[in-house]
């Protein structure tokens, strides 16, 4: 998979989920969570630490959460 510089790069050239994958992401910016590229997909992350990623594969398309994610804001 190619790494893109910038959401929009990414979700420009997403040719699997598209419009999925774009409906994953209006959820999350309608939170306070920060967008940013990591790994060359789009994670959203708060105070600085990641929370969870948009990822759209061959057969699939989904949301990852890091480790320990649930404690933030806490």
């Amino acid at each position: 998979m190619k790494r893109e510089a910038s959401a929009e790069a990414y979700f420009a050239e997403a040719s699997n989920w598209r419009n999925e994958q774009l409906k994953l992401r209006s959820i999350l910016l309608a939170t306070p969570l920060s967008e940013e590229i990591k790994w060359g997909a789009p994670c959203y992350t708060c105070n600085g630490k990641n929370v969870v990623g948009i990822g759209g594969f061959k057969s699939y398309f989904g949301l990852w959460f890091f480790p320990g994610s649930a404690a933030i804001g806490r």
